[in-house]
Formats: C-alpha cells, structure tokens, sequence
C-alpha cells in the first residue's frame, strides 16, 4: 500500500493567526480510499517544508488508524478456504 500525501489547503489558522493550518488529501492508490486531514501548526520562523513535516507528524497516528482500518477494502473473501484474497 502507498500512500500519498495531496496539500489541500496551507493557510494561516483563522482561530489563532500564530499557525497554520495544513490539510491534508491522503489516497491510498490500492483500495482507492482517501481520507482528510488537518493540523493547526506554530508557524514561528518555519519554513513551508517544517510546517508541512510539523503537520504530518501531528496527523500521522490518526493516518495509521485509517489506513489500517482499510487495509482490506477492495479484497475478495473466499468462503471455502476462509481467507481473505
């Protein structure tokens, strides 16, 4: 499974102008899913890269969740042999 992070919206935090907040696209080219999400991130002197990074790291367990949630979406299971194909 790969799966690829789309910046959908980078913007400064209409809640509190001192962060960004990054949302995140993420397709999971197997099961043909994808899941938003974003993180509010201090901006300070970082650079797009570092906030971006910074945002991701705040998502990512909740990315894994999803992820692992679907793991098994689009497979076939197979009644005889009881495995999932």
């Amino acid at each position: 499974m790969a799966l690829k992070y789309t910046i959908n919206t980078f913007e400064t935090d209409p809640a509190e102008a001192s962060k960004t907040l990054v949302t995140f696209v993420v397709n999971d080219d197997v099961t043909e899913q994808s899941f938003a999400i974003s993180k509010s991130v201090t901006t300070a002197s970082n650079t797009d890269v570092q906030i971006c990074t910074a945002a991701q790291s705040a998502a990512q367990a909740e990315i894994d969740a999803w992820a692992s949630n679907n793991a098994n979406v689009g497979k076939t299971w197979n009644p005889d042999t009881e495995k999932i194909e």
